[in-house]
Parts: C-alpha cells; sequence; structure tokens
C-alpha cells in the first residue's frame, strides 16, 4: 500500500511510519522542517496546495490523519483558555484535517480501496465527559464530527473513513505513565486501518478494536 501520515516525525506518527514501513508498505511522512519527511504545517492552506502539487498522480491507499496539539493541558477556567489558544488548536486539529483531506482527494480517489484514518481520542465522546481540557476535548469532537460527516458523503466515492482513539500512549503528550507503548498504539491502529472498509466507514474505534462511545 501506499501510505501517507501526517506528523509523523515524532509519537504514534512516527510509530505508525515506521510499522507500516516495516511491512513493505510505501510511506510518505509529513511534518515541519525535518528533513526526510514531506514539508506540511497542517495549520497552513498554502502548505497542503504544495502538498498536492507535490504528490500529483501518486495514488494514496491510506491517508492518517494524525497530526495535532495538546496546547491546554493544566489550564485554569478562571483564567486560562485564551482565545488564541482556541484558534491555533482548531487549526491543527479540525482545520488542518479537513485541508488534509480536500487537497488529497485526488490521490485517494486514484486506489483501489481508499481509506482515511483519522487519530481523534477518547476526549471526544460526548458520553464521556470527566470536565476540564476544554479546548482539546472540543476540537477532537469536532474531529469526530468532521470523520461522521465525511465518511457519509465519501462512502459513493468507495473512500472509507474510520476515526481512532490510540489509546493512553506514553508519548510527549500523553506522558510517561500512560498505558501503552507507541509501537503497541501504532500495532493495533494499523490493524484498525486494515480493516475499515465501507461496510464500517464512520466507525468509532479505540486502538484495540473495540467501539467507542460517541
Amino acid at each position: 500500500m501506499d501510505v501517507l501520515i501526517t506528523g509523523a516525525n515524532r509519537g504514534i506518527g512516527a510509530a505508525l511510519k515506521t510499522g507500516f514501513a516495516a511491512r513493505g508498505d510505501k510511506v510518505f511522512g509529513t511534518a515541519r522542517g525535518h528533513e526526510g519527511f514531506l514539508e506540511l504545517d497542517v495549520a497552513n492552506p498554502q502548505a497542503h496546495r504544495d502538498l498536492a502539487a507535490q504528490l500529483e498522480g501518486q495514488a494514496l491507499d491510506v491517508v492518517v490523519c494524525n497530526a495535532g496539539v495538546y496546547l491546554d493541558k493544566g489550564q485554569s477556567l478562571a483564567d486560562g483558555y485564551a482565545p488564541e489558544m482556541w484558534a491555533q488548536s482548531f487549526a491543527v486539529n479540525v482545520t488542518g484535517v479537513f485541508l488534509t483531506i480536500q487537497a488529497l482527494l485526488p490521490n485517494l480517489q486514484m486506489a483501489a480501496s481508499p481509506r482515511i484514518a483519522i487519530i481523534s481520542s477518547q476526549m471526544a465522546s460526548d458520553t464521556r465527559a470527566p470536565g476540564g481540557s476544554y479546548i482539546y476535548r472540543a476540537s477532537k469532537a469536532a474531529a469526530l464530527n468532521l470523520g461522521r460527516n465525511l465518511a457519509v458523503d465519501l462512502k459513493g466515492q468507495g473512500i472509507a473513513v474510520g476515526i481512532y482513539h490510540p489509546g493512553w500512549v506514553r508519548t510527549d503528550m500523553g506522558g510517561s505513565t500512560a498505558d501503552i507503548s507507541e509501537q503497541e498504539a501504532a500495532e493495533g491502529l494499523i490493524a484498525r486501518i486494515d480493516a475499515l472498509s465501507l461496510e464500517t466507514t464512520g466507525c468509532f474505534e479505540t486502538w484495540d478494536g473495540r467501539a467507542h462511545p460517541f
């Protein structure tokens, strides 16, 4: 398969890149300002146009929208959550996902069984709402909603969309006390992406294959 992963220079994205490549898939990884990666700032519309031009004519079987930020960790309701933080988070976590899919839609349309994987979070769930992290939760909920609606519109084009909670992963974002390693998360996510089809499009699943409540 030919796979493109955004935010592939570290964390889950890097583990996904390694996992796909290890089994022989051709992997395109994007990052901001890292040698050996396709240049992409997902919050920059021109960067998406440049990437699309660079990949013109290249079929993509899978696009993994992994790039994301968690800027409001530890913010106080009394005096935190600045408007600029909302804008930046949504530009990356929501608009960036949409722009990636929009820009690479022609590449997906060239593939036989194209799939889109959106890395969201259990923090997107309306039924799991313990409070706090308002910006991150809202942005991941928006990404979930985006994926669900794209699944409807793209089904007729033969493109399946899956939305995934990658687990609580030991990364810079997840912290050192998290439940699973980057490799475990990547192995599970790759299995979910392999299983994704038009019959399951619009699914919201955990890294280990459980349906997640919306």
